[in-house]
């Protein structure tokens, strides 16, 4: 029996941080980092997982008996993350009655190619990765699971950045229009990890309970991404960063990433995704690793090592 293989990018939101769940216009962007899933066909009616981290190491390891078109766990190495994927699983099965409907059973090896705590997308990546083996709709499973606006899955799927828009009038309605990012500046753009993982639910969760009037503020961000793809200079762009910044921060009643942690920095700094963790960009005409370094995060990207473009 064959084994089959599945694919996803990671994925990183430039602009739209929480707006784009309004109906604002997003840039997003999938990463060159991504996860695989290999699926190989079994006698035994079980699922024997593993999910191997971007040193090849196993960091998850689940069996789960397939029965009377049931999914039951039998024994895993980390409870939460046995949860949610059995979650996942079942979702799946709900939503494709004839997934895992089968007499045998399968050893299942995902493979991430960036370290878990990076925020790229370990979730939003296996379950596009599960939705194609399942043969269910993405965003379906992302609903019923994780929830959020679902630019990350897009993500998975595309191989170029994309404006990520959902409708005002009815959220399961989603624009996605593939675009080019390769700004003529890109070589002083740089992406830092802040050593600290942000749960997006709970990011969710506090700007639908702190956000303030944000009609005009979506109507400023969608122009702001429009800005980005337009922008020929870096002075330009870091007016842009910088703007959407304090819309961002006055909405969700949080300090900037800048105020907060590199007030005294010569270029301007954008958070990404859910603010106080993950990744930021920030702008820099000289190498700013020594500064950074000296602050403590030494993960730093070129924009040319993390965008897929």
């Amino acid at each position: 029996m064959d084994s089959f293989k599945y694919y996803s990018h990671g994925k990183l939101l430039l602009t739209g941080e929480y707006v784009v769940l309004d109906g604002a216009l997003s840039l997003a962007i999938p990463t060159k980092f991504g996860q695989g899933l290999i699926i190989k066909p079994i006698e035994e009616p079980i699922l024997h997982w593993k999910s191997l981290d971007h040193e090849g190491k196993v960091w998850f390891e689940g069996k789960f008996k397939i029965e009377n078109n049931q999914i039951e766990s039998i024994q895993h190495t980390n409870q939460n993350v046995n949860d949610r994927l059995m979650q996942i699983l079942d979702t799946a099965k709900k939503l494709n009655p004839e997934f895992l409907n089968t007499s045998n059973g399968f050893e299942v090896t995902t493979t991430l190619e960036f370290p878990n705590n990076w925020g790229l997308g370990t979730s939003s990546t296996l379950i596009n990765n599960i939705s194609n083996w399942a043969k269910v709709d993405p965003y379906q499973l992302l609903d019923t699971t994780f929830g959020g606006s679902g630019y990350d899955i897009a993500c998975a799927s595309h191989d170029t950045p994309i404006l990520y828009q959902l409708s005002e009038n009815n959220p399961k309605e989603r624009k996605i229009t593939p675009v080019t990012f390769n700004p003529a500046f890109s070589s002083h753009l740089y992406f830092v990890h802040l050593n600290q993982k942000q749960d997006s639910r709970e990011g969710i969760a506090h700007y639908k309970a702190h956000r303030g009037k944000n009609s005009s503020a979506i109507s400023e961000i969608s122009d702001i991404t429009e800005g980005f793809l337009e922008c020929d200079n870096l002075i330009d762009f870091e007016t842009l960063l910088e703007t959407h910044e304090s819309i961002i921060s006055k909405l969700t009643k949080q300090p900037t990433v800048k105020d907060r942690l590199f007030h005294n920095f010569n270029g301007a700094v954008k958070s990404l995704g859910a603010w106080g963790g993950d990744f930021i960009m920030l702008t820099s005409e000289v190498d700013p690793r020594p500064y950074l370094s000296s602050k403590g995060f030494t993960t730093v990207l070129p924009f040319s090592e993390m965008i897929l473009k």
